[in-house]
């Protein structure tokens, strides 16, 4: 059976070329990088030029750039690394409700420990107002925290206008970059944001290592405690193949940057384009023009999401109900959810998630496949019936 993947928003597979770069560092120089012998230096070396890899990414410089385990761990060391840091004892945090859980999750905990969170909500587009973020704002806050793109909708946020609020009130910015870096092109200098988190494995590198931009000057506090590795910004010893990986995973996002934008965006709306055209009751979620090019999110009227992505699965194509790390859970996505849909409408909701290795062929497959699996869905349904019914009496009636 031919199998296709459509949840590059979960994971990437990761490059051939990239494991390759990946493998000197497993095999041969294995060295401690902290070490200053021959085999530390080749380490080292490797380390360093991974760093200068992913400040190009981002525009950055490579002094701003901290290696993580991921972009869980970027997120929480910039969220509390700014609020433990931060002076006076009233402190408080904006974000939004259609964060990330590694976000939301580290925001509930600072609630706990007496911070105040504020959570700005977004419309039917699942895009941020800025003016309501400028409104949430406080005397005491000291960090904003949106994301760039959204891992269920692939909606963009406007950053730019975000960071040039939080610059003009003197308040730290994080985004969380994880599901637009190697997408489309991320300036941390033009977004204005003073710390920015992403993960190798969004971008066809190798899982548990991402990294923090973290801008020249920003006072925070690591999350971790131990050796002065990465600039006393994150102790431990370094995961150099993994560091290495995610360079070369930057460098080949940077270098093909444009073409695979457009490419990839192509893939996907025809995909979509041609479920509108053969399904009937099915909705685009989210703003259409203001998205990363590999996602769509989809409503399928009178579906069971989990249902849809089994009986896809058993035909060969990899799709999911939404965040991967919120899978298993009973409740309805807390995106969909935010964005207005009902219970039953998000839960019926199906994310398609593109990237570098998908072809024509796979979105052939795909159309090929997908009316047949809803149409075998629906027929269970009592809901889908009646509705039909309904529909052709209304029908026979206005004739």
């Amino acid at each position: 059976m031919k199998r296709v993947y459509f949840d590059n928003n979960a994971t990437t597979p990761l490059a051939p070329e990239v494991f390759e770069l990946m493998r000197p560092y497993m095999l041969e120089d294995y060295g401690n990088a902290s070490s200053i012998h021959w085999f530390g230096q080749r380490a080292k070396a490797g380390v360093e030029k991974a760093r200068e890899q992913v400040a190009r990414l981002l525009n950055a410089r490579a002094s701003e750039i901290v290696f993580t385990s991921g972009g869980t761990e970027s997120d929480n060391t910039a969220i509390l690394g700014i609020v433990e840091a931060a002076r006076g004892e009233r402190k408080h945090v904006v974000t939004s409700t259609i964060e990330h859980p590694a976000v939301l999750s580290t925001a509930k905990l600072l609630e706990k420990r007496g911070v105040s969170v504020s959570y700005v909500r977004v419309g039917s587009s699942g895009v941020i107002d800025p003016a309501d973020v400028a409104n949430a704002l406080r005397p005491e806050t000291v960090l904003i925290s949106v994301m760039h793109a959204n891992n269920e909708l692939g909606t963009l946020q406007p950053l730019e206008e975000i960071g040039r609020i939080a610059r003009e009130r003197d308040i730290y910015f994080h985004a969380d970059a994880v599901q637009s870096i190697g997408k489309i092109p991320v300036d941390v200098e033009k977004l204005a944001v003073d710390l920015l988190a992403l993960s190798a494995h969004k971008l066809n590198g190798p899982k548990g290592v991402g990294a923090l931009y973290i801008r020249r000057g920003t006072i925070l506090r690591p999350l971790l405690h131990g050796g002065h590795h990465e600039r006393d910004r994150r102790p431990g010893t370094e995961n150099v193949a993994g560091i290495v990986g995610l360079g070369a995973a930057a460098e080949i996002a940077r270098i093909h940057l444009a073409e695979e934008h457009d490419r990839v965006a192509a893939l996907r709306d025809r995909l979509e384009a041609g479920i509108l055209a053969s399904v009937p009751r099915v909705v685009v979620n989210g703003d259409r023009a203001h998205r990363v090019p590999t996602t769509t999110n989809m409503t399928f009227d009178y579906i069971e999401g989990e249902g849809f992505v089994i009986a896809t699965d058993l035909r060969g194509i990899a799709c999911s109900t939404g965040s991967a790390c919120s899978s298993g859970s009973l409740e309805p996505s807390h995106v969909l959810s935010a964005i207005g849909l009902k219970p039953e409408q998000a839960r019926a909701s199906i994310r398609f998630s593109l990237g570098r290795f998908n072809t024509d062929e796979d979105v052939d497959l795909a159309l090929k496949t997908l009316p047949a699996v809803v149409e075998q869905l629906r027929a269970v349904s009592p809901h889908y019936k009646s509705a039909v019914t309904s529909d052709k009496q209304a029908k026979t009636g206005a004739q």
